[in-house]
């Protein structure tokens, strides 16, 4: 995203477990997307959740990324998970479609909008929905109860599959391997596996390992799971309201670097708005919609399953109207580089 913003290159792809496209596009003011789980290979993706994990773009504009996903989309056969759906051909729809939204339905999630949230980026927010709505979309008041747990159920289900995918970086198969002499086999992994993951990778295995143990897994880990699909029933509810959801991207701006390294949790927190997406396998794409204090803000647009093409086409349809498409990225707005 960084590289995306600073002009180094026209695109890049991210990998979105729970909003590593969209977190970092919308705090460096870029477009990020995550498509829908199966419309993207993962083949060759170093996996960390792999019910979560999902490839996606990054791009100055909407139209770069629809040409992006046009090109990395598709079925695959080497990816089990990999959905066999036909790809529409996203760039040529956003030309030919215009940015006339009406008769489009978007959705506000009472439960995204809370105590909280920083005031300019609600504000910002609630500036671009304004925005929508000039444009002939209508918005929806739409309920999503679980919403609650998604924090709690993501770094559940997250931490358990990282547990598991990450078990193959053994210094034998896979990794970082480190033998010393007259060392046998645990000495290794145990060298191997200290020394090569950081403190944060070590407490998401500690984490997983622990939800999936022996007396934990049905108070955990199978109740996680039946969360989630609360959640996804959620998402389907509000998506027989209306077209797409529009929502903040993160809480916050970007924070100084290390601000929450002592404390894991509030890191945790600014994954809120994102997290809940992947763990329904539905689509959304960040795009900027405002600054807080020089530091860009974040609109997020999500969709139904293999529904690119209407996210796109609203989140088109705003930066065209708004002329976010030819803005320089914050530091150009007067934001500190640091």
């Amino acid at each position: 995203a960084a590289a995306v913003a600073a002009g180094e290159c026209a695109g890049a792809l991210g990998s979105d477990t729970g909003g590593s496209i969209r977190q970092p596009a919308g705090l460096c003011g870029v477009v990020g997307m995550k498509p829908t789980y199966g419309r993207v290979s993962r083949y060759g993706l170093v996996a960390f959740a792999s019910s979560l994990d999902q490839i996606g773009p990054l791009a100055r504009n909407v139209e770069d990324a629809a040409i992006l996903l046009e090109v990395i989309a598709g079925h695959d056969p080497q990816d089990s998970t990999s959905v066999d759906e036909p790809v529409p051909p996203y760039r040529t729809l956003l030309q030919t479609q215009g940015n006339d939204l009406s008769g489009l339905r978007i959705g506000k999630p009472e439960e995204y909008f809370v105590g909280g949230m920083e005031p300019a980026v609600e504000q910002a927010v609630l500036a671009a929905l304004d925005r929508l709505q000039e444009l002939g979309a209508q918005i929806v008041p739409v309920n999503m109860p679980h919403t609650q747990f998604a924090l709690p159920v993501y770094y559940l289900i997250a931490t358990a599959e990282a547990s598991a995918n990450l078990a193959r970086y053994d210094g034998v198969r896979f990794g970082l391997s480190l033998r010393k002499e007259g060392g046998d086999i645990w000495d290794m992994f145990r060298d191997s596996r200290g020394k090569g993951f950081g403190a944060e990778v070590k407490r998401r295995i500690m984490l997983g390992t622990y939800a999936l143990s022996t007396g934990y897994y049905d108070a955990y880990y199978l109740q996680a799971l039946k969360a989630r699909t609360l959640i996804r029933q959620d998402f389907d509810r509000a998506l027989e309201q209306c077209d797409l959801l529009a929502v903040p991207t993160t809480p916050a701006v970007a924070f100084p670097i290390g601000k929450h390294v002592d404390d894991p949790l509030q890191m945790y927190l600014t994954d809120i708005f994102t997290i809940s997406l992947n763990l329904a396998g539905l689509p959304g794409i960040s795009v900027p919609c405002g600054f807080a204090g020089g530091l860009p803000v974040g609109l997020q647009f999500q969709g139904r399953a293999f529904d690119e093409a209407t996210i796109l086409r609203a989140a088109h349809a705003y930066e065209q109207t708004t002329g976010w498409h030819t803005r320089r990225p914050a530091i150009e707005h007067g934001a500190n580089p640091q």
